[in-house]
């Protein structure tokens, strides 16, 4: 018998070529390129089964106005200066939304414009995502409880 999960976890990751300029005690800098990486952790509750695509399809069509672009020339970050921090901040927020109106909870998501540097996001220790994985536990633990019931009216198991 196969253990039932309790949630499955997916892990992706997405590029973005794109430009930006940094305004630093007033002055901007020169508009330079970066290959963006962003890893993002979902999570599906229990056993249901979710083809990597679908929420790779979701964050590609987000990211995808982002590609190949002067990122200071995009809401916000017409107002907002594009660093890491604030893009990664900015894309955390609207992959969340997206990705729950499609049966995914983002538990993090990390942002690099380096190999060697990343800014962080992480879900895992706020109220909301510990809701969402208690409500997970409580359907598992529903669904267990209906399914011993299930069996003893039919008689098909007998409690010794």
């Amino acid at each position: 018998m196969r253990k039932e999960n309790l949630y499955r976890e997916y892990r992706l990751k997405s590029y973005l070529n794109m430009n930006h300029y940094i305004i630093i005690n007033g002055k901007q800098g020169q508009t330079h390129p970066h290959t963006w990486e962003f890893v993002s952790t979902i999570i599906v509750a229990g056993d249901d089964f979710v083809e990597f695509r679908t929420f790779e399809n979701l964050i590609e069509q987000f990211l995808e106005k982002y590609q190949n672009q002067i990122l200071n020339t995009i809401e916000p970050f017409d107002v907002i200066v594009p660093t890491i921090e604030n893009v990664t901040d900015h894309f955390n927020d609207e992959l969340q939304s997206l990705l729950r109106e499609n049966g995914g909870e983002l538990v993090s998501l990390e942002g690099s414009e380096t190999p060697t540097r990343s800014y962080i996001v992480s879900h895992r220790n706020e109220p909301e995502f510990l809701d969402q994985i208690g409500k997970i536990k409580a359907e598992q633990i529903s669904g267990m409880i209906n399914y011993v019931v299930d069996q003893l009216i039919s008689g098909e198991h007998e409690i010794e």
